[in-house]
């Protein structure tokens, strides 16, 4: 008996300690949320300052035809993707003709990529960072949805990434069976500082797959410069449930920045890869505290 106690005793011990623990990191996560929720207003105040400042939006711009007769060597090797664009585009011409008709274009092979996600988790800013600056003022604004191209050269194709970023708020839902049919791959993004961005993954998830379940599925945690300073076991918690989602995803999960390009090209590069059976091998990466690799 007096055994059987010592042992029930030492028990509820344990299992003290392990509520201690939890409640611990629970009170953390709902300080980093508060913190992050100023972070987020702060970073939409600015977005809009941004947008004012610009002005009109540039309308789409359709790339000339490639004359049968120009020879120009195009690249079959993955460094043309890993640095985005394998060539010098041809010079542009104004277009004022519609998004769509720039679809036409003959000589040019279009895949379809969404970006699903909260608002204010740095999808935007990921897209900006992948296509660059003046493909971004070449874009399309939509109701809820930016649409942007990064063109370039592999095999001898003249290849068109054509990214549809949704918008993050609630009313964005209706533009996802539009954003997400024909998809070749769809990006579900969270911020790693923020873990309700994470939670929201599951709901995007099952929205996309109502409409597309063919797409490369892709789990992204966006800021990881921000999410590298966060505590060690804060860090343990957010990757391990963010590979148990990417899991039952079927997806790859990769951490990144745009702010220092982290696995930003690499993502796309994997997408390219993946599509082309081109020779290209993903080496994963679980180390705490460096950029995460999963598959």
């Amino acid at each position: 008996m007096a055994g059987a106690a010592i042992r029930i005793h030492e028990a509820a011990g344990k299992m003290m300690q392990l509520c201690r623990r939890i409640v611990h990191v629970n009170i953390r996560w709902s300080i980093i949320d508060k913190v992050s929720i100023f972070r987020q207003f702060f970073g939409f105040i600015w977005d809009r300052i941004l947008v004012c400042s610009i002005g009109r939006p540039i309308r789409y711009r359709r790339l000339s035809r490639r004359s049968p007769n120009s020879s120009t060597s195009l690249p079959s090797s993955m460094e043309a993707i890993e640095s985005g664009i394998g060539h010098e585009e041809d010079p542009m011409t104004t277009c004022s003709s519609s998004y769509e008709e720039d679809m036409s274009d003959s000589d040019l092979v279009a895949l379809k990529i969404s970006l699903l996600g909260d608002c204010q988790i740095g999808k935007t800013s990921f897209m900006i960072k992948y296509v660059g600056d003046e493909q971004e003022k070449r874009g399309l604004q939509m109701k809820g949805i930016n649409l942007m191209d990064k063109i370039f050269h592999v095999r001898g194709a003249r290849i068109a990434f054509r990214i549809w970023d949704v918008g993050g708020d609630k009313s964005s839902f209706d533009q996802v069976p539009i954003s997400c049919k024909d998809a070749v791959a769809i990006l579900f993004m969270f911020d790693l500082t923020s873990r309700c961005t994470l939670n929201s993954i599951i709901g995007w998830y099952n929205e996309a797959t109502k409409w597309n379940r063919n797409a490369i599925p892709i789990l992204i945690g966006t800021k990881f410069d921000d999410f590298v300073r966060l505590p060690p076991d804060i860090q343990w918690t957010i990757v391990t449930q963010a590979r148990a989602y990417a899991r039952a995803m079927k997806a790859t999960l990769f951490f990144s920045s745009a702010t220092h390009n982290i696995n930003v090209n690499k993502i796309f590069k994997f997408i390219m890869a993946n599509l082309f059976n081109l020779p290209w091998t993903l080496e994963r990466n679980l180390t705490i505290g460096e950029p995460i690799i999963d598959f």
